[in-house]
This record gives structure tokens, sequence and C-alpha cells, in this order.
């Protein structure tokens, strides 16, 4: 990895460290030029704004997630195709800082309410979900496959007991997702 690489990794980590814990609005980037022992003109070389890391820590899942959608819209729909584009995602999902970045959005909602980036994936999770769908599925079914998806963030909200591993939370939320999918 490239210097300029390494540096913008060290910023993307430190700033998402700091709006977990402090919140977006809270964080300013002297906070996060500070954090990581630089001056805030070497911080503005990589990023002009608390906007910009933001989308920069997003971009790479939007670009993973548009891969998947491609992939899965190129194969016939079948509950096989839906299973694989569930595993797919699930393994997508172990990489990478997702489940930190999640945390984030849901720490900081309002701070994410109509921002463009946070549009795109909120597109991008519903054209997931019409790829789980039929047209006149009966309602049910059209819930019970869309929460599979949903079943695999959730493990990271709602399983945060310090006792399982995040293998186990993962593969747990595999499971779960995959026996939501109808039959």
């Amino acid at each position: 990895m490239s210097e300029n690489a390494d540096t913008r990794t060290r910023i993307q980590e430190t700033a998402l460290k700091l709006f977990i814990e402090q919140g977006y609005e809270a964080t300013s980037l002297r906070e996060i030029a500070e954090a990581l022992g630089v001056t805030k003109a070497a911080l503005y070389y990589h990023f002009k704004s608390k906007d910009e890391i933001i989308t920069s820590l997003v971009e790479d899942r939007q670009y993973a997630f548009d891969e998947l959608i491609e992939w899965a819209k190129s194969q016939p729909r079948t509950e096989e195709t839906r299973r694989e584009l569930v595993r797919r995602y699930a393994e997508d999902l172990r990489r990478g800082r997702h489940h930190e970045i999640m945390r984030l959005i849901e720490r900081n909602q309002a701070s994410f309410k109509g921002h463009p980036t946070m549009e795109r994936v909120r597109h991008q999770m519903f054209e997931m979900l019409t790829i789980l769908v039929e047209p006149g599925d009966p309602t049910a079914t059209r819930l019970r496959n869309s929460m599979s998806l949903f079943a695999l963030h959730a493990s990271w909200f709602l399983l945060r007991d310090e006792t399982i591993s995040d293998d186990e939370r993962r593969d747990a939320a595999l499971e779960v997702a995959l026996e939501l999918l109808h039959r």
C-alpha cells in the first residue's frame, strides 16, 4: 500500500472511530487531525471535509453492492439465485468496516438524513430487495424474503453479548437469513 493510501486509510479509521464515539456533528476535522498527530493542513490534503470522509467510507461498499446487484440481475430468477445473493451479501458484509459504518449511521441518523451517499445506499438496498421478491408474491413472502437481508444487519445491533464472537454472530445471521427466504 502506498504511503498516501496508508495515510488515507488511517484518516478514515480514526474519523470513523471518533464519529461513532463522539457523534458526527460533535467531531471536528481538527480533532481528527490531533488524534492522528498531523496538522489540519495535512488532513486537508486527503479530505477537505467530514462529508468527504463519510463519502469515501461508503463508496467501497457501494461498488461492492453494485457488483452484487449486477451479478444477481444476470442470473435466472430462482430460489437458488436468491439464496446465493444472500450468501454473497453476507460474505461481503464480513469484509471491510461495514458493521462500524452501520453503527455510525445508526448513532447519527439525523446528521445523515437526506445525505446523497446514504440515499444511494438506500436505493441499492431496495434494488436488492426487488431481486429477492417476485411480482405477485404474497405479502408475507415479500416481507420474509426482504427481512433476510435485514437479519444480516440486525445481528450487529441485537446480539451485543460480548461472549459471542463476530464469526458466531455472522454465522447465526446467515442461518436465520437463509431460513427466512421463501422455499
